[in-house]
C-alpha cells in the first residue's frame, strides 16, 4: 500500500532541520529547504538549486510541496484580478486582487465553501468541503503579490480575509498563514495591514484578543436589531448581538485597536430609521468605523442593493455621532469580481 507522503509546509524549520541530521545530513539543510518553501515559494523540490540532487531526491520520496495554480485569471477594466485558484486536491477556491491609486490588496480564502448560511452569500451556497492549509492560504497571497508586480509595478501593500469562508472557522491555520506572511522569513509585511473579516463569533474573537494578535479586525454586522441579523444571517441566532458587543468590548480593551463594522444596506430589510438607529447605538459601544458596501445580487431574490437616500441617512446619523464612513462602491463588476460574502468589494485593510 503506498503512504501519502505529508506536505512539507507542516513541518517547522527545527522539524526541518531535524529531519536532516536524522538522515545524516547537516542540520543546514533545513534552513536552506526552509527558505525555498516560504521566502521563495518553491512549487517543486527541483527548484531548490541550490540543494544537492542527492538531497532533493530524497526530500521527494518523502515528501510534497501542495501548491496551488492560478487556474484561471480575470482581469478587469478597472484593474482588478480575479485568480480561481485550484488546490492539490482538484477543489477551487477563488482570490482577489483589488488596486487602487496607492495600494494593490489581495482578498483571500480561508476555506473551500463556508461554514456559516448568509442568505445574501454566493459561497454560503456550497457546503464547507474543508479548511485550507496554512501553505494553501499563503500561496494565494504570493501569487496575488506577483500579479501586483506584474500589472501595478509595485508589491503587494495590504491583505483581507473576506474571501470564501469563515477565518475564525479555520483559526490555526489562518493565524500560522499570517505567521508566515509578517515572518522576515515569509514575506515581511507588517501585521498592521492585514485584516480579518469575521461574520462575528464571540468566543474566538476574544481567544484573538488573549492571543494578542497585531493585525486589524473586521466585523460583517449588516444589521444591529438580532431580529433582523437572525433574517440576514441565520446562524447568528447562536451569537446574539449581547455576546458580540461583550466580545468585542474585550478586544478592544486588550489591543486599544478600532473595529470595522462591513455593513451592506439592503432595500426593505435594514434600509429603516430603526435600523439605522441601532446601528448608531451599536457604534456608541467600541470605537469602530463603517464601510458602507454596495450590493451585488446574487439572483433576483430579496436582497437588493437600497436606494441613495438610504445610504445618505446612514452616513448622516453616524457622522453626526462622530464614526467615520466609508462607501465601499463594487470593483471589477466586468469580470464579476467575487471577494467573499458580499460577491464584491473594495476593502480597506489600513
Amino acid at each position: 500500500m503506498q503512504i501519502e507522503k505529508k506536505d512539507i509546509r507542516a513541518l517547522s524549520k527545527d522539524q526541518l532541520r531535524d529531519f536532516f541530521v536524522a538522515n545524516n545530513d547537516k542540520a543546514f539543510r533545513g534552513n536552506q529547504v526552509y527558505e525555498w518553501l516560504w521566502s521563495k515559494g518553491a512549487h517543486s523540490f527541483e527548484d531548490m538549486t541550490n540543494v544537492a540532487k542527492t538531497t532533493r531526491s530524497m526530500l521527494e520520496e518523502n515528501f510534497v510541496i501542495n501548491h496551488i495554480k492560478v487556474d484561471t485569471m480575470q482581469r478587469s477594466s478597472d484593474g482588478t484580478v480575479k485568480n480561481a485558484v485550484r488546490l492539490h486536491d482538484g477543489l477551487v477556491v477563488e482570490s482577489v486582487l483589488i488596486p487602487t491609486e496607492t495600494r494593490t490588496t489581495a482578498c483571500v480564502s480561508s476555506q473551500v465553501g463556508c461554514s456559516l448560511d448568509c442568505n445574501f452569500c454566493a459561497t454560503a451556497r456550497l457546503k464547507r468541503m474543508r479548511n485550507l492549509e496554512p501553505g494553501e492560504i499563503y500561496d494565494q497571497i504570493l501569487a496575488i503579490d506577483k500579479e501586483s508586480r506584474l500589472y501595478h509595478n509595485h508589491p503587494l501593500s495590504n491583505i483581507v480575509f473576506m474571501g470564501m469562508g469563515e477565518p475564525l472557522m479555520n483559526y490555526n491555520n489562518v493565524i500560522k498563514a499570517i505567521d508566515m506572511v509578517t515572518s522576515p522569513e515569509g514575506l515581511g509585511m507588517s501585521p498592521k495591514r492585514i485584516m480579518l473579516s469575521t461574520s462575528g463569533i464571540p468566543k474566538m474573537i476574544k481567544k484573538m484578543a488573549d492571543d494578542d494578535v497585531k493585525f486589524k479586525l473586521a466585523v460583517s454586522l449588516h444589521s444591529a436589531i438580532d431580529e433582523t441579523r437572525a433574517k440576514i444571517m441565520p446562524f447568528s441566532k447562536n451569537f446574539p448581538l449581547k455576546d458580540l458587543r461583550e466580545a468585542l468590548e474585550y478586544w478592544y480593551r486588550k489591543t486599544k485597536s478600532k473595529i470595522s463594522y462591513e455593513y451592506v444596506v439592503w432595500k426593505g430589510i435594514n434600509d429603516d430609521k430603526a435600523s439605522i438607529d441601532a446601528l448608531v447605538k451599536f457604534c456608541k459601544y467600541v470605537p469602530c468605523k463603517v464601510n458602507l458596501i454596495e450590493y451585488n445580487p446574487i439572483d433576483d431574490g430579496e436582497f437588493q442593493q437600497a436606494s441613495e437616500e438610504s445610504i445618505l441617512a446612514y452616513i448622516k446619523a453616524l457622522e453626526n455621532i462622530g464614526v467615520v464612513v466609508k462607501v465601499r462602491r463594487s470593483r471589477g463588476k466586468d469580470i464579476d469580481a467575487a471577494c467573499g460574502q458580499l460577491a464584491n468589494k473594495e476593502a480597506d485593510a489600513v
